[in-house]
């Protein structure tokens, strides 16, 4: 077997891993970025736990068959790089929604959200959701809700109860 074939079997291996192992993968269009916009669009993805690769189209889509994602094959067209994020889902979407923003240049195409294939205006909604850390807060805030109004409740009938206690006293 050719070395160049052994070197192409062992990349699909690969993206084969990133994408069984990957809970976001997006794919994106990099073309017209600049080398500088490129290198700060990989140090923010990488900032967020996410790892960002450009790959050649015929060896992706052969992972793809691999792995039962064949949908994904029709955002796999042109300049290709793909983000992998193995923790977080919204992390890739958020960096990458919010640095297309700003720079034009970066196309989403779609990606893989836990398995199921999606398109732009999927990521684009998980990129509007708030962090983990935000999500979090805004949870324990309404298990808060109860107690906190309850805890109210009481203090104004002790409250109410001590204002009728001092004016039978006068």
């Amino acid at each position: 077997m050719s070395k160049a074939l052994e070197l192409k079997k062992q990349k699909v291996a690969e993206i084969v891993e990133k994408l069984s192992n990957s809970k976001s993968t997006i794919v994106t269009d990099y073309r017209g970025l600049t080398v500088q916009e490129t290198n700060e669009l990989r140090k923010q993805l990488r900032e967020a736990g996410v790892e960002f690769y450009v790959l050649k189209n015929t060896l992706t889509r052969r992972a793809t068959a691999e792995v039962g994602l064949t949908e994904l094959d029709q955002y796999l067209t042109g300049p290709t790089a793909i983000a992998f994020s193995n923790e977080d889902v919204v992390a890739p979407a958020k960096v990458l929604y919010k640095f297309s923003k700003d720079h034009e240049a970066l196309e989403i195409k779609g990606g893989v959200v836990e398995g199921k294939v999606v398109g732009f205006d999927e990521i684009k909604a998980l990129a509007d959701l708030p962090s983990r850390e935000g999500l979090l807060s805004m949870l324990l805030s309404v298990l808060q809700a109860p107690i906190r109004n309850f805890a109210l409740a009481v203090k104004a009938v002790a409250d109410k109860n001590g204002d009728g206690a001092q004016a039978q006293e006068a």
